[in-house]
């Protein structure tokens, strides 16, 4: 622009030196306009290239900060095979409870949150939460107590979703559900061995999240239904990959753990390696998380099956066998999976969800 300005400038000059006629005053007071107009644009359009660049680079640098924070939220705790460390203990020598993994994951025990704090921070979030439970069979009894002692306890004052999955819809009892919850049956086909029913859990859940979950939940928790709830069970269990610690190990040696032992299993893990026992009983995470679980361990469960294998706590070793390597973002503590038969102890001050005491002979298929 600036150079058009000068080249029009030299040519009028030149013809104000061949011919100065009265006219070529006039001619020179129009130049002088136009070239006024052509600096005021050209100014004009360095000062919106230079708001132009400096808006991208902040948009840019906007874009470079979400994605590190995404990436941050988001990323995965993977575990390099061959590494040898130390079992990680849930109880320090001084009787007191280890609020953190050694990656740093958190485990929730009574007294590490303020459920008045925590509540009111997720309730901004208009979250969603999917829950799932197994009731077949002569399970379906256990459905009552799970269902109405979860609304006395279960996200109370969130959006609860369950879905039922049975092979008696007309067992499903008429609960009573709080504001935001709702339930859903969903029908399947029955069993004669009760280890079917356990290894098909992960298939039927992968699926569910395909179908449903994908769009309508933001997490998703898998719980036994043989179980009840006796406190709060909030937003503190929330987090992208949730386990449980068993309560029948949560004070024992690693080399004590009913891990699957056999080499030839995709449960295997040897002795030496673990962290904690991981309870079945519970599963949870974001959606998306939970999803890769139930997909890696249906697929391991589909390669030993192919084998004839079938490892040693069926869907609940596998389990093991993912978190080894997979480390969860959130442990809870074993007062969110307990055992009616089992005494209180110093550690679990409060028993918030345990599985309830049955004669396994009278409910299972089979033995």
């Amino acid at each position: 622009m600036i150079d058009l300005a000068c080249f029009l400038c030299r040519t009028l000059s030149s013809q104000v030196n061949k011919d100065p006629k009265p006219g070529i005053m006039k001619l020179l007071q129009n130049a002088n306009t136009f070239l006024l107009v052509v600096a005021g644009i050209s100014i004009t359009g360095l000062i919106y290239l230079g708001y132009t660049t400096t808006s991208l680079r902040y948009k840019e640098q906007g874009h470079c900060l979400k994605t590190t924070k995404e990436h941050q939220e988001n990323s995965k705790l993977h575990l390099p095979q061959g590494l040898s460390y130390h079992q990680p203990s849930l109880v320090g020598p001084d009787g007191k409870v280890v609020p953190l993994t050694p990656w740093l994951a958190p485990v929730v025990w009574e007294g590490t949150f303020d459920p008045m704090l925590i509540d009111s921070i997720y309730k901004q979030q208009n979250i969603t939460i999917a829950t799932t439970v197994f009731a077949l069979g002569k399970y379906t009894q256990f459905l009552k107590d799970f269902l109405e002692s979860a609304e006395q306890n279960y996200f109370v004052g969130f959006r609860v979703h369950y879905y039922v999955f049975t092979d008696q819809p007309e067992q499903v009892p008429a609960v009573k559900l709080g504001a935001e919850h709702n339930l859903t049956v969903l029908k399947v086909a029955s069993s004669n061995r009760w280890q079917e029913i356990t290894l098909s859990r992960m298939e039927k859940l992968q699926k569910l999240i395909e179908t449903r979950l994908v769009n309508d939940a933001d997490y998703v928790f898998s719980l036994d239904v043989d179980t009840k709830f006796y406190g709060r069970w909030g937003v503190e269990t929330l987090g992208r990959l949730v386990g449980v610690i068993h309560p029948g190990y949560y004070r024992t040696s690693r080399e004590q753990y009913p891990y699957e032992r056999r080499p030839e299993s995709q449960a295997f893990i040897s002795y030496g390696e673990g962290d904690y026992y991981y309870g079945g009983a519970v599963i949870g995470g974001l959606v998306k998380d939970v999803y890769e679980v139930a997909k890696t361990c249906r697929e391991k469960l589909d390669i030993d099956a192919s084998k004839s294998i079938e490892a040693a706590w069926q869907e609940e070793s596998h389990l093991n066998k993912y978190f080894l390597y997979n480390k969860p973002s959130k442990v809870l503590s074993p007062e969110y999976l307990w055992q009616d038969f089992k005494p209180h102890t110093n550690e679990v001050k409060i028993i918030r969800f345990s599985q309830v005491i049955k004669n396994y002979a009278a409910v299972r298929p089979n033995p």
